[in-house]
């Protein structure tokens, strides 16, 4: 979608976004897919306090550049792994995240979340789009009638708008 096209979405009260993807676009998670599962992910301070009740971050999380993400081990199964054979440390053998399928919150950190959109910060604005690896691996996009724009709340937590550099293409 080009700069002209564009457009702001209000998706907090007084929190808007730059949407840079067809309004049109659909996703719904596919079954068995996890390909969002096998790269490392990126942990905000308030994710990191989330998740510290949940689990212990020593043996969950790992630090990379002055950032901490979610630990990739390696998985003893072909599927549900990266080719390096490794996957998010939540990752069950079943494909199933382990974080939000324990207790009644349905907590995720805010990088799963975003997946597969991408966030970033340009002239003081959050903008989102879909990442570009998603268009050749998540099998989700454009397979439902969920509309991702009018879900957005549902991708983007409202603490996205209070970082310092809410860039989500940061890699582990």
């Amino acid at each position: 979608m080009s700069a002209d096209t564009a457009r702001r979405v209000e998706v907090y009260p007084g929190r808007e976004v730059v949407v840079e993807f067809d309004p049109e676009l659909t996703f719904e998670c596919i079954d068995d897919c996890t390909w969002c599962c096998q790269h490392g992910v990126l942990l905000y301070d308030r994710d990191l306090l989330e998740l510290a009740a949940r689990a212990n971050l020593a043996e969950t999380t790992t630090e990379f550049r002055g950032e901490k993400f979610v630990r990739r081990e390696s998985k003893d199964r072909d599927e549900h792994v990266a080719e390096d054979g490794k996957a998010c440390a939540f990752l069950r053998e079943d494909g199933l995240c382990r974080l939000h399928l324990e207790g009644e919150d349905d907590w995720k950190p805010t990088r799963c979340s975003v997946f597969p959109l991408g966030v970033w910060l340009e002239d003081g604005d959050l903008h989102v789009d879909v990442r570009d690896s998603a268009h050749d691996h998540c099998e989700g996009l454009g397979v439902s009638d969920r509309r991702v724009i009018d879900e957005l709340e549902a991708f983007l937590p409202e603490l996205l708008w209070d970082l310092e550099n809410p860039d989500s293409d940061r890699e582990l």
